[in-house]
Formats: structure tokens, sequence, C-alpha cells
């Protein structure tokens, strides 16, 4: 998939996203809410695809859902590990979904 946003492209994408899966397992709650930046614009750039317009409210959900999470880390809540695993999971099914391998 080609991205139509000037200066964005798949491999920057894809190299970005490699960073983020590595801050994953060093700091998970960390990069959560760098992954969540990361995919709120990478939507916001989907928005438009007429080919994701049938998936688009499921990934919209999914990052909601992830992105709560993150709120609620960056206001210093407690977080269940548990929570944050899941929204991880949540932005990585968004991520498969617009960039498949």
């Amino acid at each position: 998939m080609s991205m139509q946003e000037p200066g964005l492209d798949e491999h920057e994408w894809e190299t970005r996203w490699a960073e983020l899966e590595e801050a994953f397992s060093e700091d998970p709650a960390a990069a959560l809410v760098e992954a969540c930046d990361e995919i709120e614009e990478l939507l916001r750039i989907q928005a438009g695809d007429e080919n994701l317009r049938a998936q688009y409210t499921e990934l919209e959900a999914a990052f909601e859902a992830a992105r709560e999470v993150a709120d609620r880390y960056e206001r210093d809540e407690d977080v269940d590990p548990g929570d944050i695993a899941a929204a991880i999971e949540n932005l990585r099914t968004i991520q498969a979904t617009l960039f498949p391998a």
C-alpha cells in the first residue's frame, strides 16, 4: 500500500513501526503513548481510503480503546499491565490491517 501523504511512505512507516516494536519490549507503557500518536496520524491519512471504509469504524474503535489506556498512563493513573498489552495488540491489529505482510 502506498501512502498518499507527502513525506510518509510505506518504508518510513515500517521503519518507525520496527522502532516502536523494540520500544514495546523495553518500556511498553511509554511506547504505547508514542505508538498511539503514530497510529492516530496514520488513521488520519488513511481516512479517505475507499478500500478501508468498511473496516474503518472497527479500526477507530480499536484505536480509541488503546488511546484510552495510553491517556490513563499519561495522567499517572494505575494501569494494569494486561490493559497495556491489550492496547498494544489493538495497535498491532491496526498496523497489520493497514500494512498487510
